[in-house]
């Protein structure tokens, strides 16, 4: 069935600059020069209070863009309940997330594994469900995580279909790329269509 994407026919505006919440939504991760930025105590509720003062910080100094991502460990929940606790920054922000990665790593700095990519249908609507019970309606964009040229999110039907449904509900669909063919990886994409129109517009 056709979905009409008038709804999302212009692309989602943001800021100049913006903050990702991967650093911060987890107890490891990739960063240098991370351990002089963060709590020696990675506690949840430490790491919760990390995230809120950095939001602090980049909404003070003219940040409108708040990116997270389901992989990001608990990410969203910090930025949703920053969202809550501050209303007044709540409708003046732009705010992503993104799906395609699980975090596996259950808050454990030496885990084997931290992430799991799949960009199946099945984790779409998985993980989309996860990101709508924390951030609502205050998700604008929703991305593909890391896609490559090979992504199965390039070629699968019905996962169009479910983006182009997304789409029409108002939220920006887009994709994140990674690796050395992210050239390619963008040029599939914008061939892309849903209801004669670009089904990604980031």
């Amino acid at each position: 069935m056709s979905v009409s994407l008038a709804a999302a026919a212009a692309a989602t505006p943001v800021s100049r600059i913006g903050l990702g919440l991967a650093a911060v939504g987890r107890p490891g991760y990739i960063n240098l020069g991370r351990d002089r930025d963060l709590p020696a105590d990675r506690t949840v509720e430490a790491m919760r209070r990390r995230s809120h003062e950095l939001l602090d910080a980049a909404y003070a100094a003219g940040v409108r863009y708040l990116d997270a991502a389901r992989s990001y460990g608990l990410a969203e929940e910090f930025l949703a309940d920053w969202l809550r606790a501050r209303p007044e920054a709540a409708g003046d922000v732009v705010v992503g997330s993104k799906w395609g990665y699980t975090y596996v790593a259950d808050w454990r700095m030496d885990a084997d594994a931290h992430e799991v990519k799949d960009h199946s249908l099945a984790t779409y609507e998985r993980q989309r469900e996860e990101t709508r019970a924390l951030l609502g309606d205050h998700l604008d964009l929703y991305q593909i995580h890391s896609v490559t040229p090979e992504s199965p999110a390039l070629t699968d039907p019905a996962l169009h279909a479910r983006l182009a449904r997304l789409a029409a509900e108002g939220v920006t669909v887009g994709i994140s790329t990674s690796g050395p063919a992210q050239g390619d990886a963008i040029r599939a994409a914008l061939e892309v269509e849903a209801d004669g129109c670009p089904l990604f517009r980031t």
